[in-house]
């Protein structure tokens, strides 16, 4: 069994356990040894960071080949309509390709944890909240998708990674859980160069009047 840890990481701290600049890391909140961050976070934003001690899970939840979903409420500047949910899984066009999300959909203001700092409130402008689920890990991928369509970020949490969720863990604390550790992938068997597969019948033999070299098998 594997030790996969659930933090609910504030805004303002780094997805690692050491800074040369003396910002927050998670060794303020995170004492145990052994320990490394599956994936990441950015330092603006907030909610679920899983860690885990086993290299062969930490590579499944963060390579984006095995297409983990990860759940987002956002809050955005603007009004976000169903239209515009509909374009972010339809795709939009980033400065490194397109870019879709799984699910969208507009949401209620959620009952979170206050956020220190605070949004900047703006009298003029509306805000509202959308749910955005993606399998991709790009940098900074779910602000730039929503300022594709004019709609900037404001406030950014991961609820999910998977089946795994962050909603009932107290900001800044965290929750332990054990999980089968994954099998490490055999490596596939090479023939050696020059060597053929053996077959019931001896191989066959150059006629000399042809001067034209045998194919190998592959």
């Amino acid at each position: 069994m594997s030790k996969l840890l659930l933090f609910n990481k504030p805004f303002h701290v780094l997805s690692q356990f050491t800074d040369s600049e003396a910002r927050k890391t998670l060794a303020e909140f995170i004492q145990i040894k052994g320990m490394y961050p599956a994936g990441r976070l950015d330092y603006d934003s907030e909610g679920l960071l899983l860690l885990t001690d086993n290299g062969q899970l930490q590579a499944q939840i963060s390579n984006p080949k095995y297409k983990l979903n990860k759940t987002y409420w956002v809050q955005v500047e603007g009004t976000a309509t169903e239209s515009q949910c509909l374009e972010l899984v339809a795709g939009v066009q980033l400065k490194d390709g397109p870019a879709s999300a799984v699910h969208c959909k507009l949401i209620d203001p959620p009952n979170l944890w206050p956020r220190f700092p605070p949004i900047r409130e703006r009298q003029n402008v509306s805000d509202s909240w959308i749910e955005l689920t993606i399998n991709e890990g790009r940098n900074r991928q779910v602000r730039r998708m929503t300022a594709a369509l004019g709609l900037p970020t404001l406030r950014l949490v991961r609820t999910a990674i998977g089946d795994w969720k962050v909603t009932d863990i107290v900001l800044g604390e965290y929750r332990i859980e054990s999980v089968d550790t994954p099998e490490p992938k055999k490596p596939r068997s090479k023939r050696p160069v020059g060597k053929k597969a053996v077959s019931g019948r001896p191989p066959a033999r150059r006629s000399p009047a042809k001067k034209t070299p045998l194919k190998r098998s592959r």
